[in-house]
């Protein structure tokens, strides 16, 4: 019975105090099943999301709304189920009550269920397909329940996805929130009902009786939103405070960090440093100790000291980082890299920034500084320890903090709103402010490709010498170059300014200029070599002479000082570039012939060493590892450069590194190559190895499937354009079948869809299954669509159609890993991109090892791989249906 269903509700309110509707009004019966969507200002403002199911209202709070692109994945929290005569209720509860606050009437209308299972059974199975006819919603959703709330715990987060249909929108889905800020049943703001201003709403749910009244509002205290404010600021200690009950989880996907230039510079926003390092959850019950990554991984057999620190707190789940320090007490990650190889791990330290429970005391929805008190007590009431350390925060302005932290040559800071509650995911209540360096360089010469401007070739005075530091080759509007062309071509010279060693040689797309222009750039830092690196032009420097620029340290953005050679910190400024023969260490190997070009360029005119590929892999190598560790890995090596001899290698050669993994596969007699640290791809480079090409297992389980990849190869005479539709149809193919895809370019005309597996209990897939499904979903496609779409490899078939190539999908089959570079002209990158991105004019050219760096740093791709795991068991089940039915 309905009632029954409602006793949550009824337990958390006292109506006697709240004019909520109270679940006894008796409604008219509907032949179609109602929704809304009420705005709601409480301890944060979020959309509650009610459906009409078995007499009540399922209910779930949307913590950034609803979206119309198909790309946001929206926090779905699924709380209590309400009456629904709540359907009708506009107006404010009081403070003090659960949920105080203002509600608006946002949306409502009417819902249908999608797919051939009741809506108890999808919400049962945790993935629920819905369509929406509002008055400002409409079309098809999804609720899918994250895969860590699957095992019937008290967890139950969802994430909320709009459909790609007629009503979906690219980008800016959010846009749908701020164009209708009024009610849909009233006409009214969240002010005007806060204030109990204006019509009463619309009744929409055809209450017997009187329609719902606007609850009270107390006009002695302003909005309930700055009474909640005013009172947080005065909360006593926390221990005082009562967390709800909830069974401790074993993992919480954590809260991450949007990137801003600068930080926040409001009030209400607490600074911390930004620690160099491995994010760690630690758990602790009864003693036992996980230390997990960003990721859920274990990893706490590689941190054994601090585990048994840990084991000496009480039960709770605390947020942290695991880092290595410098002889000055500074993170140092090259120092945490180099412990976790070779398993010192004795001296590192555990930063605990934020506590999420408290033995069974849920403690996300409550304040950031009221649970950082909390934390500091439970580490204070354990007792000192040198491994644990409470991380402090500043409350003074942001830009204060950023600055000496880079001046101590720190990564940066994180800020954080003071009062918000612990979310899962990106966020905008925590953000991230680097220290990037900046420069003050002389332009020496312009760089063009096809006559038209490419680069900047920049360089620093040391002493009598104009030393070459680097090419700035991005920061570029069509504005900048208008203005930057003539003053170069009116300085233009016969003969190079660079003196020294490394200066760039002659070449027929640099044009050399009398070192007179001085331009501001940002970049990432110094290489071993003494070039910037990631350099960006920001504008020119009138006002400053060339003679007087001179190498400098970086330091914050917000200023340039001059430094003092004698105290001068990390990175130290640029020193002279090897000499020929020599060795250069990259994350602890030796690259021999480190000036060897590997690729002729990279789309700019400048060859790409084998340096720059070590380089490369260490940039890359925190994001790429994940996708290659624990699965035998085969190499393209190019020793001589993609011109000549190259070498296919799966197994171990005499000499091979150390920090490369030799495994077993069942069947075979030799061992299979594996990289299963960052640094092994620095050795990988060491002898030439240019393409990675994993498995696509499971992560040590050779035999089990852990994704499957559909390579769409394109005949020559098929666009770009037509190949990224067909990477949008094959995603909406596998979405029907309950599956998740993600895509990456594969470095050369084609696109790569990808869907992570998750492994069921009890008997696992096999790859022979995972194979026929693959082939049978190409070839559903290839039907469909025949002058398209093709199946057979035979190239004498593929003008103006596309290979769907399902033979990836097999127990020793690979595909070039997520970032691995091609062994091809342009030295391009294998690039994971989000469906956003996916549109006509993307050049897939662009991603080179030379570009990608710096795109990483800024894009979304694949953050959600993990939660994007779904059974193949049920697709295939799906497809088989689908097949039948088509037949």
């Amino acid at each position: 019975m309905a009632s029954d269903k409602l006793s949550t509700y009824k337990q958390k309110r006292d109506f006697q105090k709240t004019q909520e509707p109270s679940g006894q009004a008796t409604l008219k019966a509907s032949n179609r099943r109602r929704f809304v969507i009420q705005k709601h200002d409480a301890t944060r403002l979020h959309y509650d999301l009610r459906l009409e199911l078995d007499g009540v209202f399922k209910s779930w709070a949307v913590t950034k709304g609803p979206s119309l692109d198909p790309h946001d994945k929206r926090l779905a929290v699924e709380v209590e189920d309400h009456p629904l005569d709540y359907g009708d209720f506009e107006g404010t509860i009081p403070k003090g009550q659960y949920g105080g606050g203002t509600v608006m009437l946002w949306d409502r209308g009417y819902w249908d269920p999608e797919g051939d299972k009741s809506p108890e059974q999808a919400l049962a199975k945790g993935d629920f397909k819905f369509t929406l006819e509002g008055e400002r919603l409409h079309g098809s959703f999804v609720l899918v329940r994250m895969r860590n709330d699957r095992d019937g715990s008290k967890r139950t987060n969802w994430l909320l996805i709009k459909h790609h249909d007629s009503f979906s929108v690219e980008e800016n889905g959010a846009a749908v929130l701020d164009e209708n800020a009024t009610s849909v049943a009233s006409g009214r703001t969240m002010e005007a009902i806060a204030a109990g201003k204006g019509r009463k709403p619309k009744p929409f749910m055809v209450q017997s009786g009187d329609v719902q009244a606007d609850a009270v509002w107390d006009s002695n205290h302003g909005l309930a939103a700055e009474e909640r404010k005013a009172e947080t600021k005065t909360k006593k200690k926390p221990a005082a405070a009562k967390a709800a009950k909830s069974a401790m989880p074993d993992f919480i996907a954590p809260q991450l960090c949007e990137m801003r230039e600068r930080p926040p510079s409001a009030d209400g926003w607490i600074h911390e440093i930004k620690f160099d390092g491995y994010r760690i959850q630690m758990r602790i019950e009864n003693g036992e100790v996980t230390l997990k990554t960003r990721k859920g991984l274990d990893w706490t057999t590689k941190y054994p000291a601090i585990a048994v620190s840990g084991a000496a707190l009480p039960d709770a789940i605390i947020d942290g980082e695991i880092c290595a320090l410098d002889e000055n007490g500074a993170p140092d990650f090259a120092a945490l890299q180099a412990a976790l190889s070779e398993g010192k791990t004795d001296e590192l330290v555990f930063f605990a920034f934020d506590l999420l429970f408290s033995g069974d005391e849920d403690l996300r929805e409550r304040p950031l500084t009221e649970r950082k008190e909390w934390l500091q007590q439970l580490l204070m009431d354990a007792g000192e320890d040198p491994r644990l350390r409470f991380v402090e925060h500043f409350e003074t302005g942001g830009d204060a903090v950023l600055k000496s932290a880079c001046k101590l040559s720190l990564e940066g800071i994180v800020s954080k709103q003071a009062d918000a509650p612990y979310q899962s995911g990106r966020t905008d209540t925590w953000v991230k402010s680097k220290c990037r360096a900046g420069h003050e360089v002389v332009i020496g010469a312009y760089a063009k490709t096809n006559s038209k401007f490419r680069s900047l070739l920049v360089g620093v005075n040391r002493g009598s010498h104009f030393v070459y530091v680097g090419r700035v080759g991005t920061g570029y509007g069509a504005g900048k170059v208008e203005v930057l062309l003539p003053k170069l071509r009116a300085l233009e010279t016969a003969k190079s300014p660079f003196t020294g060693i490394g200066a760039p040689k002659k070449d027929a797309n640099v044009v050399w200029v009398k070192p007179e222009l001085v331009a501001e750039i940002e970049f990432a830092g110094w290489t071993a070599d003494g070039l910037v690196r990631q350099a960006a032009f920001k504008g020119l420097r009138e006002d400053k002479p060339a003679g007087e620029v001179v190498a400098e340290k970086p330091v914050e953005p917000a200023e340039v000082e001059t430094p003092d050679p004698e105290k001068q910190a990390k990175p130290k400024r640029p020193t002279p570039p090897p000499r020929k023969g020599g060795k250069e260490d990259v994350m602890g190997v030796l690259i021999s012939n480190p000036d060897k070009p590997l690729w002729p360029d990279a789309n700019d005119g400048e060859p790409v060493t084998k340096v720059e590929l070590a380089r490369y892999y260490e940039a890359v190598g925190s994001w790429m590892i994940d996708h290659i560790k624990g699965r035998p890995c085969s190499i393209i090596r190019t020793p001589d450069g993609i011109g000549g001899e190259q070498f296919f290698q799966r197994h171990a050669m005499p000499g091979t590194s150390n920090l490369l993994e030799l495994v077993t596969v069942f069947g075979e007699k030799k061992p299979y190559l594996q990289i299963d640290r960052v640094e092994g791809l620095a050795a990988i480079a060491q002898i030439g190895g240019v393409e990675l090409h994993p498995w696509n297992c499971e992560p040590k389980q050779p035999g089990v499937p852990g994704r499957l990849v559909f390579d769409l190869d394109p005949g020559p005479d098929v666009l770009f354009s037509t190949v990224i539709e067909a990477a949008r149809e094959m995603r909406d193919r596998l979405e029907e079948l309950g599956l998740v895809s993600f895509c990456k370019t594969t470095g050369g005309k084609g696109l790569h869809v990808v869907t992570p597996l998750a492994i069921a209990k009890g008997k696992k897939l096999a790859w022979p299954e995972a194979k026929g499904f693959a082939h049978d979903v190409c070839l559903q496609m290839a039907r469909d669509n025949p002058d398209l779409y093709l199946i057979k490899m035979a190239k004498n078939q593929r003008n103006g159609r596309i290979f769907l190539d399902y033979l990836r999908n097999d127990r020793m089959a690979t595909a070039v890993a997520p970032l691995s570079p091609r062994a091809r002209p342009g030295a391009t990158v294998s690039m994971p991109l989000t469906w956003s991105q996916m549109k006509a004019d993307l050049d897939p050219k662009r991603f080179t090892i030379r570009t990608v760096p710096a795109l990483l740093e800024k894009t979304t791709a694949w953050q959600d791989y993990c939660d994007g795991q779904r059974s193949l068991e049920q697709a295939i089940k799906r497809l088989a249906k689908s097949m039948k039915q088509a037949a």
